[in-house]
């Protein structure tokens, strides 16, 4: 049986891409490749169906058919979270039924578009929870950068602390290096329970997230094992040699965090790595140029010529 996330899950829960063919359909054979090739890269977990995943743009059994086909995949592996954030809790609760029956870890959820002020975000995750049941965990994301609603501190305290079942923050404001620091020192207290707090914004500033108390990473750089060993090293406390690594990667990983832009370019690196077989984003979405195409080779031949230097 998959272990559900719980307040200490750590380690590298990457954020997959959906695969499409050319003509737009859901591609299960590349889904089935880019599972065996995450855990190939030795994460810890997945999420699926986020919205890097391309979550808005699939129909309601498009969403379906693609999570079991995963969660089928990956079996009792590693653990899988289940992106259900949407407008109505109907919808939320059906299909939070569904992926759990199918071996969901749990589900992530977002507040709806513009949400605000604080008091109705709160009021609006007791809902959720109550709609999902006391047996669902919850990883509540905080990404304001595209939900255009922003909590506090405070907020998120209370809301986790109100509705216990929310056991992870996946932490992505920016800045948010203070934020994180001061979630981390005022959880796992008498009062106030412990988070997982997992990292997004394309692991940007992965270093820095996990020395101010980050347990990993939950975003889908197309290269995972780098998140793998920058995590690893972290949690055992070597900065210094998890930098070096960062480091090396640091021009790609700024690359694909270009608005717009940055998920036709990591399903593109994808899809030259062999994982998936082609790199169409569903429309509207973006499209690499030429230039963009010889930027990205170039990139990467200068990753592997770094990647030899350090060993």
């Amino acid at each position: 049986m998959t272990e559900l996330i719980h307040r200490n899950s750590s380690g590298v829960f990457v954020i997959a891409a959906t695969p499409f063919t050319e003509d737009g359909a859901l591609d299960l054979g590349s889904a089935d490749r880019m599972v065996d090739f995450y855990l190939e890269c030795g994460v810890t977990g997945m999420t699926i169906l986020g919205i890097m995943g391309e979550a808005p743009k699939l129909s309601d059994a498009e969403s379906r058919i693609f999570a079991k086909r995963v969660l089928d995949r990956v079996g009792d592996r590693v653990p899988v979270i289940v992106g259900v954030s949407g407008g109505g809790l109907d919808p939320m609760r059906s299909l939070t039924a569904d992926v759990m029956a199918a071996g969901a870890a749990g589900v992530m959820v977002a507040p709806m578009q513009g949400m605000g002020p604080e008091d109705r975000l709160e009021g609006y995750f007791a809902q959720v929870c109550k709609a999902l049941g006391p047996d669902v965990p919850v990883c509540l994301q905080d990404y304001p950068q595209t939900s255009n609603a922003r909590f506090s501190v405070d907020s998120i305290l209370r809301i986790t602390r109100d509705n216990p079942q929310i056991v992870m923050l996946k932490h992505e404001d920016w800045p948010g290096l203070a934020k994180l620091s001061r979630v981390r020192a005022e959880t796992g207290t008498a009062d106030q329970p412990r988070l997982s707090i997992l990292t997004g914004n394309s692991a940007l500033f992965l270093p820095q997230e996990m020395q101010r108390g980050a347990d990993g990473a939950m975003t889908g750089f197309a290269f995972p094992e780098m998140m793998v060993q920058v995590v690893e090293l972290a949690l055992k406390g070597d900065h210094d040699r998890a930098e070096d690594i960062f480091d090396a990667y640091l021009p790609l990983v700024r690359y694909e965090q270009q608005l717009g832009l940055g998920l036709a370019i990591r399903k593109e690196t994808l899809r030259r790595r062999g994982v998936i077989a082609c790199a169409r984003v569903r429309a509207p979405g973006p499209v690499m140029s030429k230039t963009d195409h010889d930027e990205l080779t170039r990139l990467t031949s200068r990753l592997e010529k770094r990647l030899k230097e350090l060993g």
